[in-house]
């Protein structure tokens, strides 16, 4: 489609001096349009440094707030110098030219043969009102608004909240897992949390006995950790064990000679419990190198059924060891080392003041600091315990040293002391020789 070239308004054709067409194309049409060529040569000529398209800039101070403007000017290439427009701009020099602000420029020849002048610099105050609506508008470069350095400090700040450790969901590996019972996980350990202060013993409760003491009660229960060890039993049988003990020994009074009976009848009662296969009770009657009868077994569980009232499920300190290393996303050798540290503390019987979730707690923080060599408490190990990396060492004050750094003074003195029978059962292959790892001993210097 052909478009006439009266609706092209922007279109620039030839003129002649008068201001007509030029569609002539002899010898007078080449004059008219040379010499009229050479006159805007001798206008410009007598600019000083002007050039054939000046851009004129307004020396306008910039607003407060820093904002630019663009307003466009007419483009050099459609919009020819006249004589009318030349004698406007050199009128304007002689006017202002104690004002007019000039750079010194080197020769450039070569440059005013491309047609485009120079800047030329003009104050506002000294045109007129007249001269200011004819001169063009000036041009200023669009700049991006700077940002103040209050604004980075806040971007800063929160990128820090941004970056908060986050609390890992570790039920979500396990959706499809029955045995996890993810729907109401939360709920048991609810539960427990209520519970566990009824499985709990007076800490002196050893007072009321007058013919055994605590030395006594862990000669005990090493024994039976080796027995158990020996037996090949589950974890949390060892644990309801010495549960059973404690609270059998809190109610009734108890000879020294029946003190080892005690124990028999409890690890039954436990592997009655927690057990598929159950050692018979001839068994237990060789371990204890035939100390007691067949009846004197059946009497003391009979006794001992009665005494607590059948009430055998408590949570133990193994319930919540296992849900506290979910959280710790802790390895087998992270886990090894915790059942080592919170074994050595079912011996000792100063430890009967802390909750059993206190202890697995305690026993996995513990674990941490030896494997790491730093103190390792993460948020989701604090939501899932319910207990802050400060608690873990102020709660229950006892002379300076807390549940955390009584582990590790066990851990020390485990190679040493008298009753190594956690001490010989994890210093084996079995276990990974846990018992050979270094106590972490800057959580003592630290209580000190």
């Amino acid at each position: 489609m052909v478009i006439s070239d009266e609706n092209r308004s922007n279109l620039v054709r030839p003129t002649t001096m008068q201001g007509g067409l030029n569609v002539g194309t002899g010898k007078l049409g080449q004059q008219q349009v040379r010499h009229t060529r050479r006159a805007l040569g001798v206008i410009n000529g007598s600019l000083v440094a002007a050039q054939g398209y000046p851009c004129v800039v307004n020396k306008r101070a910039f607003p407060e707030k820093r904002e630019f403007y663009e307003k466009k000017q007419a483009d050099p290439a459609h919009r020819p110098i006249t004589r009318k427009f030349a004698a406007q701009i050199e009128s304007t020099q002689q006017h202002c030219a104690k004002e007019t602000k000039l750079p010194e420029l080197p020769n450039t020849s070569a440059i005013n043969s491309t047609g485009f002048g120079d800047c030329i610099f003009i104050d506002e105050e000294c045109e007129s009102p007249e001269d200011q609506a004819d001169q063009p508008e000036p041009m200023f470069l669009e700049q991006a608004e700077t940002v103040p350095d209050e604004a980075d400090d806040t971007k800063e700040i929160e990128m820090e909240d941004i970056m908060e450790e986050p609390i890992v969901d570790i039920d979500g590996c396990d959706l499809k897992n029955p045995l996890a019972v993810v729907e109401y996980v939360e709920d048991l350990y609810a539960y427990y949390r209520r519970m566990e202060g009824f499985s709990c013993v007076p800490p002196n409760y050893l007072e009321q006995q007058f013919d055994i003491n605590e030395k006594m009660r862990a000669i005990l229960i090493d024994w039976l950790i080796e027995v158990h060890d020996k037996f090949e039993l589950l974890k949390e049988t060892l644990f309801l064990t010495v549960n059973l003990i404690d609270r059998f020994l809190s109610k009734q009074t108890v000879v020294r000679k029946k003190l080892q009976l005690v124990g028999l009848v409890a690890m039954l009662l436990a592997c009655k419990y927690e057990e598929v296969s159950v050692p018979v009770v001839g068994d237990l009657i060789l371990i204890s190198d035939k100390a007691y009868t067949r009846k004197e077994v059946l009497e003391m569980e009979n006794l001992m059924l009665n005494t607590l009232q059948f009430n055998m499920s408590v949570p133990t300190p193994y319930v919540f060891m296992k849900r506290f290393l979910k959280a710790a996303q802790s390895d087998k050798k992270l886990e090894l080392l915790s059942f080592f540290l919170i074994e050595l503390s079912l011996v000792e019987y100063e430890m009967l003041k802390f909750p059993p979730s206190l202890l697995a707690a305690a026993a996995v923080y513990t674990a941490q600091a030896t494997l790491y060599g730093f103190k390792q408490w993460s948020r989701t190990c604090e939501w899932h315990t319910s207990y802050s990396e400060d608690k873990l060492f102020n709660f229950l004050n006892c002379g300076n040293r807390e549940c955390s750094s009584l582990m590790v003074g066990f851990h020390q003195k485990a190679p040493t002391g008298r009753l190594t029978g956690v001490h010989r059962k994890y210093c084996t292959s079995k276990f990974g020789f846990t018992a050979n790892s270094e106590p972490a001993q800057f959580l003592i210097q630290t209580q000190l």
